[in-house]
């Protein structure tokens, strides 16, 4: 029997430099960023390459639905990587500054080995952070644990990412849960949406809703 894996997302998904230049962990994680509002123009969608886009995605009163199975292809013939349907977020491209996502996550229970957001970097390791679910657990890849007891409640996500300090910041429920160094300077992007990163038996399948709503700058 497989599992399902439901991620609703309503993001604002981009950034800006903070007007202090500095974060307070007693403040909204928000705090000294404007917001920019996104249009669909934004939003690139990656799916397995053989399948139409409606196979594993669909949009209806703002909500962009996406899913994968755990046999499906990766978003192109000549990738090595695991099965995804995400979608990443364009236009805002950074190699500098302080930017953000926020995101409102839904994770049923069942729920384990698939990423729900990253930042990608454009070259050298692909990407500067990732956070996965594990059990009942979202972890900063596979290693820090980020916020236990996650099934069947609503979490309000944000990710700040410091490229001149080389800094990474994650706050759940506006709370400061996890800072870490960075592997570098690059060209980054943020993604959400569900990308596999373990498969077990039994056979797994994943799905995401995201709902877009607007970003900071």
């Amino acid at each position: 029997m497989a599992t399902s894996f439901w991620f609703l997302l309503a993001f604002l998904a981009s950034l800006c430099l903070l007007m202090d230049g500095h974060l307070f962990c007693d403040a909204d994680p928000t705090d000294g960023f404007t917001a920019v509002q996104l249009t669909e123009h934004n939003f690139e969608i990656q799916k397995p390459y053989n399948i139409p886009l409606d196979d594993r995605y669909g949009y209806n009163n703002g909500v962009h639905r996406m899913w994968v199975c755990s046999t499906d292809k990766p978003l192109r013939a000549d990738s090595t990587t695991k099965p995804r349907t995400e979608i990443r977020i364009r236009g805002y491209d950074y190699s500098s500054g302080v930017w953000q996502f926020e995101g409102y996550g839904f994770v049923p229970n069942g729920t384990t080995g698939t990423s729900i957001m990253q930042i990608h970097r454009l070259d050298g390791p692909a990407t500067v952070l990732m956070l996965k679910v594990y059990d009942d657990q979202l972890k900063f890849y596979s290693q820090k644990l980020v916020e236990s007891n996650i099934y069947n409640r609503w979490m309000r996500v944000n990710v700040i990412h410091d490229v001149d300090a080389n800094k990474l910041t994650v706050f759940i429920d506006g709370v400061q849960k996890l800072e870490v160094e960075g592997n570098g300077h690059s060209t980054f992007d943020f993604k959400s949406g569900v990308y596999t990163q373990t498969v077990t038996p039994p056979i797994r399948d994943f799905e995401s809703r995201v709902m877009a709503t607007a970003a900071y700058s």
